[in-house]
């Protein structure tokens, strides 16, 4: 059973679907109860830092999310915003994120016209470190990112896969143990999104 957070701001129930189809159940919640009874954890997330923190913190679910992370140590995957909400802040807002992996959330600096943003469509995830997250990971594998803002780890040992918009970004990251952010859709991601959540569901 995987434990889908709805904070208000969050695609969960194309999250649900798509777990639906790789044969994992999850449950829905925003109870920081259910929360303390998770074993495994998807923060999704769409709209803004500030928002998206103030929720989480107005329902009361920092504390809870943060012992099934960092104390208990129970696998979490942050999904787009939910991985940006991983990291210490944002230039989006001014809010403390959750601080679970040292990095930090930025704008896109694109100098070049070629390169819009928000960073919007299909594009190839490059495995950087070896991972059982990133297993299935060959040359074409691409997922659906919609994004403005990236995150920048303090160390490439945070970095499990970038991928190149202008610059190379970060698109999945880690906390080294059992906190692991996706910047891409995987939900909106058809078959390569399918292995990635099912290799997050058997950790």
């Amino acid at each position: 059973m995987i434990t889908i957070v709805d904070y208000g701001m969050g695609n969960w129930g194309s999250v649900r679907n798509m777990l639906k189809r790789i044969g994992v159940s999850a449950e829905i919640t925003s109870d920081p109860e259910t929360i303390l009874k998770a074993k495994k954890i998807i923060l999704p997330g769409v709209g803004s830092f500030d928002a998206a923190m103030s929720r989480i913190d107005a329902l009361g679910l920092r504390e809870p999310l943060t012992t099934k992370a960092v104390k208990e140590k129970i696998p979490v995957l942050g999904i787009c915003l939910g991985m940006q909400l991983l990291t210490a802040s944002s230039e989006e807002g001014e809010r403390n994120g959750l601080n679970w992996i040292p990095a930090k959330t930025v704008r896109f600096q694109q100098r070049n016209a070629l390169y819009k943003v928000p960073h919007m469509g299909w594009n190839l995830a490059r495995q950087v470190r070896k991972h059982v997250m990133t297993s299935s990971f060959d040359r074409d594998t691409r997922f659906y990112f919609v994004h403005s803002y990236h995150v920048v780890a303090t160390e490439e040992k945070y970095v499990l896969a970038d991928t190149k918009y202008g610059y190379d970004f970060a698109s999945i990251i880690t906390n080294g143990d059992n906190v692991f952010g996706a910047q891409f859709h995987p939900e909106k991601s058809h078959s390569y999104g399918m292995h990635f959540l099912e290799s997050f569901s058997k950790l």
